[in-house]
């Protein structure tokens, strides 16, 4: 086969859609730590630092060759050795797009999935063991999910079931990502318990501006994250970045309306929460839906989300930051609205039950969704459970009192002259 000439217009896309999608791990520290305590800011934007470090090293290590790696058995998991430290990668192997530029982009995805989990387990969480946990959870549930969705068959090479055997569709992360990260933060906010003030004391967010910050960062890096996906500086691109800015900014008006209705009042909480529960929903339809169905998508995963994150509350779980609510929630209605708003005329070419498409796309799409939900809840409870019972999951008693930044000897607002 005649090398191909690198496509440098392709390849810087890429590259600079990684490093967007890498600045939404900084956003998602500044999201969620302005969103706790004046006591646990610095922990929570910790346990994001901490995903970034640790599942860097992985994906390098073994991470990327489990989830691209040639299928070693029924489209579950990709051989971890044969891409592994990426050595085998190192030499220029002649294709448009450099395959290292592939592996950087994918790597931030994994990065930012297993962050997003904290949220759930905020001011109650050992650091030390949140650092075990990274590992562990990034190798047994994030890096063979990531090959179910995202590894492709291609000539000589064999994927995942999701994304071949199923067909079901996921452009760049509503199963793998966002159900993914939702459903775990479920099963450790149960096995961590509730806070030992929850709904007794004032847990308002301590900093509105840290939050909106990192609502804004966010969806700067999700035209990254969603874009970037495409793999090509071109057509399918410009349509996944119409869609995102186009479902965030209408989820927001859904969540902020939603919660005038409820409430009698906007709130600036509300403003961040909706731009969020869009960008989670848009983005696995986002080459699958036109822009109509992508506003459409917006205003239901807006409201959706709004209201589920009342759930905790009705049901007695107590994920802090609503990563519930909004990732596991807004994941699922994207997942699933592509079986009824997906549009021939988008990339995907498919047709969703509103275009004549039938059921055939949704039951693909709800398969794939609930495939994901149940495998990552159980196996993430199985191994909170084993850490909390072996070495402790739940913070000390006398650092969540006193504040989980106790626990670092340090304090975010240090105020003394």
């Amino acid at each position: 086969m005649t090398p191909l000439e690198v496509n440098s217009g392709d390849t810087a896309w890429i590259l600079t859609s990684a490093a967007l999608v890498l600045l939404m791990t900084p956003g998602l520290a500044l999201f969620y730590g302005g969103m706790v305590r004046r006591k646990a800011v610095l922990n929570m934007m910790m346990m994001s630092f901490a995903a970034l470090a640790i599942v860097s090293v992985l994906w390098v290590l073994y991470g990327y060759s489990m989830a691209f790696g040639d299928d070693i058995g029924f489209g579950l998991l990709g051989n971890p050795l044969q891409y592994f430290g990426l050595t085998e990668l190192l030499a220029d192997d002649g294709s448009s797009l450099p395959t290292l530029a592939f592996v950087g982009f994918q790597a931030v995805f994994a990065v930012i999935t297993v962050a997003l989990i904290s949220g759930a387990i905020a001011d109650r969480a050992k650091f030390g063991t949140w650092l075990i946990f990274v590992a562990v959870w990034a190798t047994v549930v994030y890096f063979p999910v990531a090959h179910w969705v995202f590894d492709f068959d291609s000539e000589g090479h064999v994927g995942g079931w999701i994304a071949n055997q199923l067909a079901a569709i996921d452009f760049a992360g509503g199963t793998a990502v966002h159900i993914n990260a939702g459903a775990a933060a479920l099963a450790l906010a149960i096995v961590l318990g509730r806070r030992h003030d929850w709904r007794s004391a004032d847990m308002r967010p301590h900093n509105m501006p840290l939050v909106m910050l990192g609502a804004g960062l966010l969806w700067f890096g999700w035209f990254g994250f969603n874009a970037g996906s495409a793999l090509t500086a071109g057509h399918t691109a410009a349509f996944a970045w119409i869609n995102t800015l186009a479902a965030g900014g209408a989820a927001t008006l859904g969540w902020l309306f939603t919660e005038r209705i409820r409430d009698k009042r906007f709130s600036s909480l509300g403003a961040a929460s909706g731009i969020v529960a869009g960008l989670v929903a848009i983005t696995p339809a986002a080459n699958a839906v036109d822009p109509i169905g992508a506003i459409l998508l917006g205003l239901i995963s807006g409201v959706l989300c709004c209201l589920a994150i009342g759930l905790k509350f009705r049901l007695g779980y107590d994920d802090s930051l609503d990563v519930v609510g909004v990732h596991l929630i807004g994941g699922l209605a994207g997942t699933l609205l592509i079986g009824l708003l997906a549009s021939p005329a988008a990339p995907a070419g498919v047709a969703g039950l509103l275009y004549g498409g039938g059921l055939d796309q949704l039951w693909r799409q709800a398969v794939g969704a609930g495939a994901v939900l149940i495998g990552s809840f159980v196996v993430t409870y199985a191994i909170g459970w084993v850490l909390q019972r072996t070495i402790g999951f739940r913070a000390d008693p006398e650092h969540e009192v006193a504040g989980i930044d106790s626990s670092h000897r340090e304090d975010a607002y240090d105020l003394a002259d």
